[in-house]
């Protein structure tokens, strides 16, 4: 397993908390994939890395490890959480229809603003060259974001985003896959039309049948 490089890790705000920006870093970072599963996590090196002593670390690591963002590897200490083939299951079961939902109530409430950033970012994500796969996964997460915040449900919102921790703890992504990005392309212009077009069960099923075909190749993976 590759080292973490805590160089790439976010700077932390000037003021308020400091166990608390350390944990926003630290989350960010296994977010945008500079922290991936099975990485060690040692307090010294985060302590370091931000110029503090190890006190605020030690509470981030806790929060982290609350949130089952971090785990114990034995005798390498905490490590980024690797997620085991259940709890990949149930996590796309449920993105599923969390996903479907947003599309759906985005068809109901988005408005011209909203259509033309979704398109936006459509245009970019189809732009995109196989080897650009971590500006894919961005542009992508910024997709689902856009959505996300045009459906207009705090409920759902918060629920998006506390899955947005075990979608970070997924590994590779399906999008470094030529085929798959091609697929993704195509499954997000179906739920952007079904969004601009105000039919929000074509919406919804397009949304859920996108996060359903990443499914099938995330098992593919499994099995090779």
């Amino acid at each position: 397993m590759d080292k973490p490089d805590f160089e790439k890790l976010p700077s932390l705000p000037p003021e308020g908390s400091r166990g608390q920006a350390v944990f926003e870093a630290l989350r960010a970072a296994i977010h945008a994939g500079h922290l991936r599963p099975g990485m060690t996590m040692r307090e010294e090196q985060v302590a370091e890395r931000f110029s503090l002593s190890r006190t605020p670390v030690r509470e981030a690591f806790a929060r982290l490890l609350g949130q089952s963002l971090l785990e114990h590897g034995g005798g390498r200490g905490l490590i980024v959480r690797s997620l085991g083939t259940t709890e990949v299951y149930e996590l796309y079961a449920m993105r599923e229809v969390l996903e479907g939902a947003a599309a759906g109530l985005a068809a109901h409430h988005a408005g011209p603003a909203e259509h033309a950033a979704l398109q936006s970012l459509q245009e970019r994500f189809s732009a995109l060259s196989a080897d650009d796969i971590e500006e894919a996964v961005h542009i992508n997460r910024r997709f689902h974001d856009e959505i996300r915040q045009a459906a207009r449900n705090r409920y759902l919102d918060g629920a998006l985003d506390q899955m947005a921790d075990g979608i970070a703890l997924l590994g590779e992504t399906t999008l470094s896959d030529p085929e798959r990005h091609a697929k993704a392309v195509t499954e997000h212009q179906a739920i952007l039309d079904a969004i601009k077009a105000g039919d929000a069960t074509a919406a919804e099923s397009a949304g859920r049948q996108h996060i359903h075909e990443a499914f099938l190749k995330r098992k593919t993976a499994f099995r090779s």
